[in-house]
């Protein structure tokens, strides 16, 4: 037998479990390495590479015209520069992290109207794809770069507390699902798996919140953000989903083995990272 087809076939019968897990083995290190050790330049640097790869995949699920795709790129590359510049200053800060959470209450609206099957306002239009992509990808890195510069450990539970949702939403989906979610967007996702994982994040929180030494009114507000950050993690996947099934695409890429395209992976994240930032800059520093 030909050795090339022999090893294609043997690939062929790794499970996309045992691809996702392998792969995340290899890359959950590398991401706390990178949180944890990595200046806040640098992290925006490494996490601004990540954006413009999934501004490229965007291209591809929001059904950009070939000729947009290079400009596309570009504008968000050119945003990331000018969104770093200011950084510091607090009205700028605020305005973003409420201009994202607007945009996400309004990708709430598009996921609920495609479900309802009625026609979304605006999304035939390429202009509002773009601007959607946009929104999506830019917002959301400059809410972990200002965690990140606020303390890295912030982005770290994050990106932890996300884990821990989407692997209960996962796991407890396969065992017990039965009532789905949003059938005409994501048909795998059930309502059983996102009370999993709302569970999940609360008893993670409040462990957090206890081992931090927070008083209880303290820790109280700090579930209730988890949880209603677990809740825009739900959004965002949702969202992408959504794209993606207008595109007639399963994944965004292939760049990452049994996880698809950067932005298959960073969906959640989109959503979740500035919902994190606007409560935790709001009001966190007072618990």
């Amino acid at each position: 037998m030909d050795h090339a087809y022999a090893a294609d076939q043997r690939t062929s019968r790794v499970s996309p479990l045992t691809q996702r897990i392998a792969a995340a083995a290899v890359l959950i290190p590398l991401v706390v390495a990178a949180v944890l050790w990595l200046p806040v330049a640098g992290f925006a640097l490494l996490l601004g590479a990540f954006a413009l790869v999934g501004a490229r995949e965007w291209c591809r699920i929001g059904e950009l015209p070939a000729l947009w795709c290079a400009p596309f790129v570009v504008s968000v590359a050119l945003s990331l520069a000018a969104a770093y510049a200011l950084l510091g200053h607090t009205v700028v800060v605020r305005g973003m992290l409420a201009a994202a959470l607007a945009w996400w209450l309004l990708a709430l609206a598009w996921v609920v109207a495609h479900q309802r099957g009625a026609t979304l306002l605006g999304v035939h239009h390429a202009a509002v794809r773009a601007l959607a992509g946009w929104m999506v990808l830019v917002p959301a890195w400059f809410a972990l770069v200002c965690l990140h510069r606020e303390r890295p450990l912030l982005v770290l539970y994050v990106l932890v507390l996300i884990w821990v949702a989407d692997s209960a939403a996962f796991f407890a989906g396969r065992r017990f699902g039965r009532r789905k979610l949003a059938s005409r967007v994501s048909p795998g996702k059930s309502w059983e798996g996102v009370a999993a994982a709302l569970l999940a994040v609360a008893v993670f929180a409040g462990v957090a919140a206890a081992s931090s030494g927070a008083r209880a009114g303290a820790g109280a507000g700090f579930v209730a953000l988890s949880l209603a950050v677990a809740a825009a993690s739900v959004v965002g996947d949702l969202t992408e989903s959504l794209f993606k099934r207008r595109a007639g695409v399963k994944d965004s890429g292939t760049l990452i083995p049994g996880h698809g395209g950067v932005l298959d992976r960073i969906d959640s994240l989109t959503a979740a990272g500035p919902c994190f930032a606007a409560g935790w800059l709001a009001v966190g520093s007072t618990w």
